[in-house]
């Protein structure tokens, strides 16, 4: 039996699929699928067909299907990738052409909570499918093997059945998508105590609601978490992604006033608004991989404000202090929470509830922040001052180009007033990391469902709004190969409508994302599923629809080609070339070299 039972699931649903008579499968690269790919590419009998963009694959599934009058296979990942199988589901059915779509998912627990590259699949092709299943998550149990086989047996019988059509199987999975073993799933050794702290008793709900009928919180509750703040010295506020300009200020207000770092997400709009740092902590992506700063940097409250913040190294950190309470402040009124591990979800507009609780904290002068909450702020800046300095002077001794220094390098090249759309999987994580800057500078990205497909059209919908504002500030955006592809017909905006719009290209022939996750330690399937390169030159493209492509090779020509695309009226692509590879060894030296510099800082403790 697998090492992982998850994969006894998958193989027996892939296995019977094909004693069902699927032969052929379309998959488009993914990492939530990882089980069901790899499934894919060890069976005999089955063909992989890789695609990269999710809408011409379902298109080609339907070509062939209907070519060989024999049902067909097609495969995504979860989010935004399964809708845009969509098109191609309504021809299936209005023509009778069988496929058996398979989507996968999130589970249940990281379903409607905030959770990254999650939407609701269930039934997302409504009339257009014969039949619909969430399928149960896997199980490495007789019953469950029964189950799965008849489920693939008769998915497939349906999609033939007359009239022939498309039938939809979504299937989540838990982590690790990898076939390494799971770990054992044993009480956490740190889980909260709803009743460790904040006086409560018995009856206290493990998550505390409250709900503002007003905008800001009742006085009674401001109080309270008035009490919260000043009883807790080693407090974190954490700002994710969130559009309000307007709550930059008031938060770096909090911050000062509760002495708390705040950790700014770079789409929060907190860490680039034209002001110096302040409280305001930038690089903690990078020093929150060292475990000797982890282990000393224990807090005591967290507060959250929008999204959750990008940052996997934060995830982790907020993870391990799980017996720490924290809240999250929440406008919308949902639940952007898909860590399980806050204590409190206050329904309120955070703008009002900041100004509500730093007002009340500077009313008490006699609470006014002491010496041991300056301390713990700035233990926090010093951190990320050496962290900056670290990663500037390592980066300085490669030789090749980086993809992470595409950022440091815009923070000094974009003037003030600038927009920044940046496209998913590594760039928005080298942004995250590697941009700061004193400049006012707006940074955008799709992270409502994280998904790569719409990012150029994205951009130049923004720099079309620029038009109309009359906005003088550039637009720049940086993406990947593969998400540039997947929406290259999106330049015809940028003719239609003589946008400018500046692109930097970060071209490593693949998916770069996938070199740092497990699937990497799967070399015999790894370049056909994950790191699919197509060998694409993009310049011919970029010149149909009336852009500038400009290739680099030095910073010095990026420099230039940067300061003359910046005041370019059309659409100027720039494109960097990378090795992904050396992309991964050059991220783990910079980690390393992090570790390194806050060894007499974390040594001392605080």
């Amino acid at each position: 039996m697998p090492a992982n039972p998850l994969y006894a699931y998958v193989e027996a649903f892939v296995s019977e699929l094909r004693r069902a008579g699927i032969a052929q499968v379309v998959i488009c690269p993914g990492s939530r699928s990882t089980p069901l790919a790899l499934a894919f590419a060890e069976e005999q009998g089955i063909r992989v067909w890789m695609h990269i963009d999710e809408r011409a694959a379902a298109f080609f599934a339907l070509g062939m299907a209907k070519r060989l009058a024999s049902p067909v296979a097609l495969l995504c990942t979860s989010g935004t990738a399964a809708a845009n199988f969509f098109p191609a589901i309504i021809e299936a059915k209005l023509t009778r052409v069988p496929l058996v779509v398979l989507t996968a998912d999130r589970p249940h627990e990281l379903r409607d909570c905030g959770a990254p590259q999650a939407i609701d699949q269930n039934r997302l092709y409504g009339v257009y499918v014969k039949w619909f299943v969430d399928v149960a998550l896997p199980e490495a149990t007789t019953p469950a093997l029964r189950y799965i086989r008849t489920v693939a047996n008769r998915a497939v019988a349906l999609a033939k059945a007359t009239p022939a059509g498309p039938v939809h199987l979504n299937l989540p999975f838990r982590e690790p998508l990898t076939p390494e073993p799971q770990p054992q799933l044993l009480p956490p050794v740190t889980e909260r105590d709803p009743l460790a702290w904040d006086g409560r008793n018995e009856q206290t709900p493990y998550v505390r609601v409250t709900t503002a009928q007003q905008g800001g919180l009742p006085a009674t509750e401001v109080a309270r978490l008035v009490g919260l703040l000043r009883l807790h010295r080693r407090g974190l506020i954490a700002a994710g992604p969130q559009s309000d300009p307007r709550l930059a200020s008031a938060l770096r207000r909090l911050a000062e006033r509760c002495g708390y770092p705040l950790l700014a997400d770079p789409l929060s709009q907190v860490r680039n608004a034209g002001q110096p740092a302040g409280p305001v902590i930038s690089s903690y992506d990078a020093f929150l991989r060292s475990e000797r700063f982890v282990a000393e940097a224990a807090p005591d409250l967290v507060l959250r404000f929008g999204a959750m913040p990008t940052s996997k190294p934060l995830l982790l950190y907020l993870q391990r202090y799980a017996d720490r309470p924290l809240l999250v402040i929440d406008g919308s009124g949902g639940w952007e929470e898909p860590t399980q591990l806050a204590c409190e979800m206050l329904h309120a507009d955070p703008l009002t509830v900041c100004e509500q609780l730093a007002d009340a904290l500077a009313a008490g002068d006699e609470h006014a922040p002491g010496e041991k909450k300056a301390s713990w702020l700035e233990w926090w800046q010093q951190v990320d001052r050496l962290t900056r300095q670290a990663l500037c002077q390592t980066m300085g001794t490669f030789t090749e180009l980086f993809e992470g220094r595409v950022f440091s390098e815009l923070a000094e090249l974009l003037p003030d007033g600038s927009t920044l759309y940046v496209g998913n999987s590594m760039p928005v994580r080298d942004l995250d990391t590697f941009f700061w800057s004193e400049r006012r500078i707006r940074c955008l990205g799709n992270r409502g469902a994280n998904g790569i497909d719409g990012l150029l059209s994205s951009a130049l919908g923004v720099s079309a709004a620029h038009q109309v504002l009359a906005d003088s500030g550039p637009v720049v955006l940086v993406i990947g190969d593969l998400a540039f592809l997947h929406d290259l017909n999106g330049l015809i905006a940028a003719h239609l409508h003589k946008l400018p719009l500046l692109v930097i290209l970060i071209n490593n022939d693949g998916g770069g994302i996938f070199s740092f996750l497990p699937q990497a330690a799967y070399p015999e399937h790894f370049e056909q599923l994950f790191g699919t390169p197509t060998g694409l030159d993009f310049a011919p493209a970029v010149g149909m629809y009336g852009g500038h492509f400009r290739r680099v090779a030095s910073w010095e020509e990026f420099r230039t080609a940067c300061r003359e695309g910046l005041s370019y009226p059309g659409l100027q692509v720039i494109e960097l070339p990378s090795e992904r590879t050396r992309n991964v060894q050059l991220h783990r030296q910079l980690w390393r070299a992090v570790d390194q510099a806050l060894y007499s800082v974390t040594s001392e403790g605080i």
